[in-house]
């Protein structure tokens, strides 16, 4: 029987902690180039770590973890404290509609949910390209209640843009001013809203349970071809990186483009699976989908100045 060198088990080592970073990056939506420069990191570099050939120290792997707003720890391993060890093992019994059970009464119990009028805020997740705002838009007209981009009010909430607060406060900074436009948002419109998100929401534990306690939340998904087509259709190709030095999006880029989207929607599905319903706007015209979408959605509640 041949048994592993300690060549070996350093190969096997370095190559699954290639792959977390590759896994949280996915997850996170980030190209190599957002988390090269968030890091201070190489992307070739990068490129050498997610193939399992960096020889990666622990101040890069730092660098690399702190710019994915998550610790060293998330990528080497589970560290929780005992108490919260014990309720993980209790959970990890449970089956998924066991967890969301499990999830309701604790947030209830302790002061973590805000159920009365949580059904009249309603907050669409998934990847651009699924049909979120346009959907969105036309359900609040429906309901006369405000329609609200999660994006634009973080912006409001940092005065200024999306590109600056990156640039100024990395995906950490923009994590809690998105945290605070969503509890300013829950308090502004507490007799009902419909609010879309970023997709990677999903991908940051905290905040997308602070989403889920206050807003009525539906995954809006399409297959990957179709998040594609209509992203090309919008004519903003910068979340996928695709062009070439002249400009122009390279065949060979779209195909990698469409790969990212792939990867991307296969690491979040188990995340955007826990909101409280779904609408597959595939191959459904915006009417139709409009129509799922207000099938999915609790009914809409005359408003305080509407009962007067």
């Amino acid at each position: 029987m041949q048994t592993m060198t300690d060549t070996d088990t350093r190969a096997a080592l370095v190559a699954e902690l290639g792959a977390r970073v590759r896994a949280w990056r996915a997850r996170r939506g980030m190209t190599r180039k957002q988390l090269a420069t968030d890091s201070g990191l190489s992307e070739r570099f990068l490129a050498d770590v997610e193939s399992g050939k960096g020889n990666v120290s622990i101040f890069s792997l730092e660098a690399a973890a702190h710019a994915l707003n998550i610790t060293i720890l998330d990528l080497l391993q589970d560290a929780p404290r005992p108490a919260l060890a014990r309720i993980q093992t209790l959970l990890g019994r449970l089956d998924d509609n066991q967890l969301d059970q499990a999830y309701g009464v604790l947030a209830s119990s302790f002061g973590m949910d805000d159920a009365q009028g949580r059904e009249q805020r309603i907050a669409l997740v998934g990847l651009r390209g699924a049909g979120k705002t346009t959907l969105g838009a036309q359900l609040a007209q429906q309901r006369g209640v405000p329609f609200i981009e999660l994006d634009r009010e973080i912006e409001r909430e940092a005065g200024t843009s999306m590109n600056e607060i990156l640039l100024l406060h990395g995906q950490a900074g923009y994590r809690r001013y998105e945290r605070r436009a969503l509890l300013r948002i829950a308090e502004e419109h507490a007799d009902g809203v419909v609010m879309t998100t970023g997709g990677s929401i999903v991908s940051e534990r905290e905040t997308f349970d602070l989403l889920q306690s206050h807003f009525y939340c539906v995954w809006v998904k399409a297959n990957p071809e179709e998040h594609m087509s209509r992203v090309v259709a919008q004519g903003d190709m910068r979340p996928f990186n695709t062009q070439g030095d002249d400009g122009e999006v390279t065949r060979s880029a779209m195909g990698e483009a469409l790969e990212d989207i792939r990867r991307i929607l296969a690491s979040r599905e188990a995340l955007y699976a826990r909101a409280d319903a779904v609408v597959d706007t595939a191959a459904r015209s915006v009417k139709q989908s409009l129509r799922d979408l207000e099938r999915a959605v609790p009914a809409a509640q005359p408003t305080t100045l509407e009962t007067r």
